[in-house]
Order: C-alpha cells, then structure tokens, then sequence
C-alpha cells in the first residue's frame, strides 16, 4: 500500500507539470573512458579524446564520462590518466563505471562492490585535484541486478558512499557504429569511415525522433533525457552531426545533474533487472504502459555483422 501511494504522488507531480512550456534538455553521457576503441594505443585515445573535447567545448556542451579502470593499466599508465585529467580541464564531469566492466547480473555483490572501490581509488585523487569527489556510478550493461536483494543491497552501499545512479533514456547503439568506424580509419579508408559516419548520423536522428515520441506517450509529456554515448571516434568525430539532430529536436544540452531534476527520475526503479534495460522500459512496466517497439529502428544490417565481426569480448 505505502508503494502504491508513493507511485500515485509522484504521478500525480508529474502531470501537475505536463502542460508547462518548458526547455526539454539532454545530457551527455560517455562511458567507457579513457576509451572505446579498436586499438589500445594511447594515442590513438589521445586524438579521439581532444577531438571529442573540443567538439564539446565548441558547441557549449556539458558532459560526464564514466571511467573503466582497467583501461589505465599498462605501462602508459600515466598518459592514459592525462586523458582523464584533460575532461576535467575542460570543464567536463567523470564518474565511476567498475573497474573492470562486470555485470552486476552475473557478479557475486561482493566481487562488484570490490571493483567499484577499486575504480574509486582510482578517480577519486584524480578529481580531488580539482576539489571534486565521485557522485555519479553507471551500472555496466546497464544491468542492475538479479534480485532485489542484490539490487537494493547495492544501491545501499551507493548510497552510503556518496554515488547516485545515472539512468539512461536515450540511446543509439553507437558502440555498434564505434568498432566498424575504427577499422575503416586504422586502414586509412576515408570514403568508408565516411560511409559510416554519416549512417551514424542518420541512425541517431530516427532514435532520437523515437525515445522522444516514446516518452511523450508513456509520461504525457516530455522529459528530460539522458543520453548513453561512449568515448569513442565516431563520437569525437561525429559530435557537430550529433549536435544538429538534438537541434533539430529540440533538445537542449544540459549537465547530467540538472537533467536529473526532472521530476520523472522519481519514478521508483524498484524491480530486479534480467535485461539492462534503459530507463524508459522501465518505468513502462512499471505504469504497465507498453512502448511502441514495433516502430522502433533497427540498426543498419552491415554495421550490426561488422560489429560482431571486430567485438571480441565476450
């Protein structure tokens, strides 16, 4: 009973707001830094992360990254850490995303919180260099557990240590793009890397114009959005393209915290997670409200073979 009058208030917030004209925003969320890559080079991450900033920087556009630590390890270490420091400098928000990338669905509790403190360590000095702490974690997979015991046995600890949970409810498979697009660029094929920047593109701008419209009839207005990108070339390449769709779409960037005030956020995430499912699934089971995944865009059928050709993780 206590859950259905909690779920009903803040329903109900949510319509008193539904016919307000307001500034829809969108914040930018990059995971997988330092980054997401065919090739573990340092500087071919060096060249994806100052042309990702600057693209950034030169549109006004607030953004978090979350780190992987593990992608620190080696003997560059320090370069690869320069990476992470050149966010900060210019101006942008780091969070922690596991040290290693596990899922939580198929990781003992224990282990997991082992690798979120080891990833701790590791952002932690990092940001206090510029008087900041950790506030944000992104579940890997976007998986958030198996059971509500573990789910919420986590969410505690996050808690308890200062971390809130970044939500996605906007997304475009881009790390499906991100492998294909290396390959074309390592061998130096411009006409190919083109062919698929510009499909990119086109994708993102369907999915868009659908988590929008998803939205608007599962909430009955439009919320503000969070977006899951990762730090990859096609997105430092990509991001003046990406930047004209969310134009298009009326969207405004925005920081991660500020899209979080939308009072949609409040709806409990309060079912155990098989899927990793993005936020909007969610609460669509929740309210037993189903999206329109019948119209939803499938990704280009080249790139989907090529991913799978080039991902060797498993």
């Amino acid at each position: 009973m206590r859950r259905a009058t909690a779920l009903l208030a803040v329903l109900a917030s949510i319509g008193l707001h539904a016919g307000r004209a307001r500034a829809e925003g969108v914040a930018l969320t990059f995971d997988d830094l330092p980054q997401l890559s065919l090739t573990n080079a340092t500087g071919y991450g060096a060249v994806t992360t100052r042309r990702l900033l600057a693209g950034l920087r030169r549109r006004h556009i607030p953004a978090t990254g979350f780190v992987v630590g593990a992608k620190l390890d080696g003997p560059d270490r320090e370069a690869r850490v320069a990476l992470l420091r050149a966010w900060l400098k210019a101006g942008e928000r780091l969070g922690n995303h596991t040290y290693d990338h596990e899922s939580l669905n198929h990781t003992p509790l224990d282990a997991y919180i082992a690798s979120v403190e080891h990833d701790d360590e590791v952002i932690r000095p990092i940001l206090a260099a510029r008087h900041q702490r950790p506030v944000w974690f992104r579940h890997p997979y976007l998986e958030t557990g198996p059971t509500m015991e573990i789910k919420q046995g986590f969410e505690t600890w996050l808690t308890q240590h200062g971390y809130r949970v970044a939500p996605v409810t906007l997304e475009n498979s881009d790390w499906m793009f991100a492998l294909p697009y290396d390959e074309a660029v390592l061998h130096g094929d411009r006409a190919e890397a083109e062919r698929i920047r510009q499909a990119y593109i086109d994708y993102t701008a369907r999915c868009v114009t659908w988590y929008r419209q998803a939205a608007l009839e599962l909430l009955g207005r439009r919320p503000d959005l969070v977006f899951l990108l990762h730090g990859s070339r096609i997105n430092a390449d990509s991001i003046g393209g990406l930047a004209a769709v969310l134009k298009r779409n009326r969207l405004k960037p925005v920081s991660l915290d500020r899209a979080m005030r939308d009072r949609a956020y409040a709806i409990p995430d309060d079912r155990p997670d098989q899927a990793g499912d993005e936020w909007l699934s969610r609460w669509s089971e929740l309210l037993h409200k189903p999206l329109p995944w019948a119209s939803f865009p499938p990704p280009p059928a080249d790139i989907e073979a090529a991913d799978k050709r080039l991902d060797s993780d498993p």
